[in-house]
């Protein structure tokens, strides 16, 4: 209590009963090395990402942290803060700086559910919101800053492009228009020279011609990774 009071001078208790930094700092201590990933599923007051930054900052390891909240207020106002705080610096409640730890976070908050009850895409995914998971889990890297908007061709990793045909991403807004791999459809694709990783709802494609064309094409939403 008394480590979060002196980082937030300004509020009396943000919680009653906030895990002590030292004692987790001592768990995570025994537990990891180099950059092993915390995970704590009830961030509160962000006690388990201060522990792991004093840590690294000790010991020079580079661990990482993954915190979740639900309320996102707290998540905000007071883990995010205080990692904002503890990274950058602040001044306690004698109102003496304290110099910061080093490093820093990324704040997400969670978008639309791809999926729905059924398994099916739900109907409120954007196509921005299903090219960045496909990318991603196709590739483990995020969606490419040079992804031009409109495009099917997602990106390129490892000589290998990943093409999405989803929400008449073409232009055809008809059902299923644009988003099943048709002769026409594979000729008005952006070209790549090598393998091509093509998501779209079905194929009217025969096996050989997909092999000639150096083509794996993965039916949605079936073949889609969850994780």
């Amino acid at each position: 209590t008394n480590q979060l009071k002196a980082i937030f001078p300004e509020h009396k208790r943000p919680f009653d009963f906030p895990k002590p930094t030292t004692l987790i700092e001592e768990l995570i201590s025994f537990t990891t090395e180099a950059d092993d990933i915390v995970l704590d599923s009830f961030a509160g007051s962000g006690t388990t990402g201060d522990a792991v930054a004093k840590l690294n900052a000790a010991d020079s390891q580079s661990r990482r942290f993954l915190l979740i909240e639900m309320k996102e207020e707290i998540a905000s106002g007071i883990a995010g803060e205080r990692l904002r705080r503890v990274c950058e610096g602040y001044r306690n409640k004698k109102d003496e700086p304290v110099e910061g730890l080093g490093g820093g976070f990324q704040y997400c908050t969670l978008g639309t559910p791809l999926f729905n009850e059924h398994g099916d895409i739900s109907g409120d995914v954007r196509f921005a919101d299903l090219a960045a998971h496909i990318f991603f889990t196709e590739t483990g890297q995020p969606l490419p800053q040079s992804h031009q908007a409109g495009s099917p061709l997602l990106g390129t990793y490892n000589d290998r492009a990943v093409y999405l045909l989803f929400n008449g991403i073409l232009g055809d807004k008809t059902v299923n228009g644009g988003n099943v791999l048709t002769g026409p459809v594979l000729s008005s694709l952006p070209p790549h020279d090598g393998p091509r990783v093509i998501y779209g709802e079905g194929c009217r494609l025969g096996a050989d011609r997909l092999k000639s064309e150096n083509i794996i094409l993965k039916q949605i939403p079936y073949e889609i990774k969850v994780a």
